[in-house]
């Protein structure tokens, strides 16, 4: 069964040194070296780690003579925010209308009482 993107995407996130790699891209492209620098695992491991982000469309490598860098692809965050913020959006609706709610609730207790 072939994996929703959006799923992808989300299992990719799932892991802490993906999250980080994913943060440290958002100040620009990184080789695999200057992303392993802050962890304490092998090469081996980020760029399987890159592998998984890739598969999920999150990152792409490009090839700048010796070097790999590994760029973030803003495109697919902006699906991903966007995804969130549709239910965000929806909670905050409904918490504006409780509150609305819960504002005329101590003005109608007292009506009720002077009744």
């Amino acid at each position: 069964m072939e994996q929703d993107p959006l799923d992808r995407a989300f299992a990719a996130l799932s892991d802490p040194v993906r999250r980080a790699i994913v943060a440290r891209l958002s100040r620009g492209p990184a080789t695999v070296n200057e992303l392993a620098e802050p962890f304490d695992i092998t090469l081996q491991a980020v760029s399987k780690h890159i592998s998984v982000l890739e598969g999920a469309g999150l990152v792409w490598r490009t090839r700048e003579a010796q070097r790999r860098p590994v760029h973030l692809d803003a495109t697919a965050l902006e699906r991903l925010t966007s995804w969130i913020d549709r239910y965000r959006l929806e909670a905050e609706a409904r918490y504006r209308a409780l509150d609305g709610l819960l504002a005329t609730e101590p003005s109608r207790r007292k009506k009720e009482k002077e009744s």
